[in-house]
């Protein structure tokens, strides 16, 4: 564009183009970096500046003017001192004062984004306040590391221009009542590269925090990322469910919306956590429901239906707080963590993602010999086998799920020796640690869970097998207590087991991944007592003739006590090792231990592709 001859700078054309602007003169002293020229080719304007101080010593065209490429536009000669002395004047008062105005474009940005904020909407947030409720955005920037988050749609406003105006929408409907991106959890513990999650949350004091059309394609493009790059997902998912005012959109019911199957597809292939404070109903529920983990306040009420809808639908007039509440629905499973509060939920959620987020470098654990004194000497006496997860779990480590439901077995997330594991153990508290169906559900949803992200399995077991009887049938036992079965022999992670007293029947076939010769390893404790079935059943029914042979009374009674004896001998621990039906007895005091080396030693074969099942 220019060429020096000695100290002469020559201006020519670039291009044929037309000369828009000429702002300099005949005479002119000009700095570096000045603009000299602003010509036009194809609706576009470029600017030619100068390369070097100088002055103006021909002017080969004016503003209007059509040019051939290669035409001479201006000649620049050396400069005066006094001109440059002018010129360094210029460019040092310019280094000392910058000019700070900001482009129009950039005011309107920077302003239409100052809508989106909670400061800019003061009532709204003081209503949330007064409720005991954080807004969207605190929980967003609670669960996300400091700076990480990047908003995805965050211009986005209700579909209703045809009924409000711009300027109302803009104030009243920040991000369509949904705030989503992406960002860092846990960074700092696991590294940036384990640590991006998308994060979406509904916006309660945005229309209740319904499902608009805008909403509804927002979260369509974040759960299509999530999928696309392996991401973890929260949703922070209070709200009443679909909205019937957006109007901008040509539909009639927009049950063609993609939103719901998108959530779902991501079921095993990345963890999808749900949370919610306050009330989640009908299409908020349900993408809720198809989350791996449901994290909820005390305070919190989910349906599939709100107060509207089940009025609507003739059932009645109920109040949101009679629909769904959280003691209902912890007891029935849909809950698999209430907590006090939102600051609870999220400090649960940064901690259920880190056991899928790796190993961690630092841990504790108690004193391993405690595990010998967990156990009272008395076989009948029941104890606190949550007692007994955490002493074999790293110390704080162990999370449990779906602790208000399915009493007779115990499921939760733990590390050992800071690798992440899975959790199943009998409760011999509830029914003798007998597995009845919400207890078979229970283990069998955990297994999948725990399969579908790769966490390796422990079971502690202590079961007289599964539940028997004529009232646990009329649940359907046989196809509840079969689930464990079918999940375990899907199982591509590593699966270990102990037996600490009780191993009989099918239920400890169902405790051991389906039977003591399926996990990588099945140990016993010395407490280990083993049987196709219980030994007092087995003796009436294997010696029934020889019993009945005899009168009622103590000939009877010392006969039946003899076998009872003879086959509880015979189901020790140490039998059951001796003819390889186990693989070891080992001290208690030894059970972490085994535990680390067989995870050591474990491998996760490939994803298989299965889902969560949403129960």
């Amino acid at each position: 564009m220019a060429t020096m001859a000695t100290s002469e700078q020559k201006i020519h054309a670039p291009m044929a183009c037309t000369v828009v602007d000429v702002p300099v003169a005949l005479g002119q002293a000009v700095r570096t970096g000045q603009t000299l020229l602003v010509l036009e080719a194809m609706k576009m304007e470029h600017e030619v500046r100068a390369e070097a101080d100088g002055q103006v010593l021909q002017l080969g065209t004016r503003a209007g003017e059509l040019v051939a490429e290669g035409d001479l536009l201006m000649r620049l000669g050396a400069p005066l001192a006094a001109a440059a002395a002018a010129t360094v004047g210029v460019a040092q008062a310019s280094a000392a004062a910058p000019d700070t105005a900001l482009r129009a474009d950039l005011q309107e940005v920077i302003a239409r984004h100052a809508f989106t904020l909670d400061a800019q909407r003061p009532e709204a947030l003081a209503k949330r306040h007064a409720l005991g409720l954080r807004t969207a955005r605190e929980n967003l920037a609670d669960l996300c590391d400091a700076g990480s988050f990047i908003e995805y749609g965050a211009l986005a406003i209700a579909a209703q221009r045809s009924r409000r105006s711009l300027e109302d929408l803009i104030a009243n409907t920040p991000a369509d009542g949904m705030v989503t991106g992406i960002g860092s959890i846990n960074g700092a513990r696991f590294g940036e590269g384990r640590a991006r999650c998308v994060v979406m949350a509904y916006d309660a004091t945005v229309l209740a925090g319904t499902q608009g059309m805008r909403n509804h394609q927002k979260t369509d493009r974040m759960l299509g990322i999530a999928l696309q790059q392996r991401l973890p997902v929260v949703l922070f998912a209070e709200g009443g469910g679909g909205r019937p005012g957006d109007t901008d959109m040509p539909i009639v019911a927009g049950l063609h919306v993609t939103s719901f199957a998108s959530y779902a597809r991501l079921s095993g292939q990345v963890p999808v956590v749900g949370i919610v404070a306050g009330r989640c109903f009908a299409g908020n529920a349900a993408l809720l429901g198809c989350s791996d983990v449901i994290i909820a306040t005390k305070r919190s009420n989910i349906g599939m239906g709100g107060p509207a809808m089940v009025e609507g639908g003739g059932l009645g007039v109920f109040s949101p707080e009679q629909i769904g509440p959280s003691d209902v629905q912890s007891a029935n499973g849909v809950i698999d963590l209430l907590v006090d509060d939102e600051v609870a939920a999220v400090a649960a959620a940064r901690q259920y993602l880190g056991y899928f987020q790796g190993a961690t470098e630092h841990w504790s654990a108690a004193d391993p010999m405690l595990l010998r004194d967990v156990l009272p000497e008395n076989r009948v006496r029941v104890y606190d086998m949550r007692r007994v997860m955490r002493l074999v779990a790293d110390t704080d480590s162990l999370l449990e799920l779906r602790s208000g439901f399915g009493a007779g077995i115990f499921t939760a997330l733990a590390r050992i020796e800071g690798r992440p594991i899975g959790l199943i153990a009998s409760n011999p508290a509830h029914l003798g640690g007998a597995i009845d169906a919400d207890a078979a559900d229970k283990a069998a949803r955990f297994m999948q869970l725990c399969n579908a992200h790769g966490l390796p399995l422990a079971s502690l077991v202590d079961t007289p097998g599964f539940m028997v009887g004529p009232e646990v049938e009329v649940h359907a036992q046989v196809r509840h207590v079969s689930r464990m079965f079918v999940a375990a022999a899907h199982l591509r992670v590593p699966f270990l087991a102990v037996v600490l007293r009780k191993g009989y029947g099918l239920g400890a076939m169902a405790m051991t991944g389906g039977g003591f010769h399926a996990p990588l390893f099945t140990a016993a404790w010395p407490s280990g007592e083993f049987g196709a079935m219980g030994q007092e059943g087995a003796v009436r029914l294997g010696y029934r003739k020889e019993l009945e042979a005899l009168p009622e009374g103590p000939r009877r009674d010392a006969l039946y006590q003899r076998h009872v004896a003879e086959h509880y001998a015979k189901g020790k621990a140490i039998n059951m090792a001796a003819t390889l039906e186990i693989d070891a007895v080992i001290d208690p005091a030894e059970t972490r231990r085994w535990l680390s080396q067989g995870l050591a030693s474990a491998r996760v074969a490939a994803p298989a592709g299965q889902g969560v099942d949403p129960w």
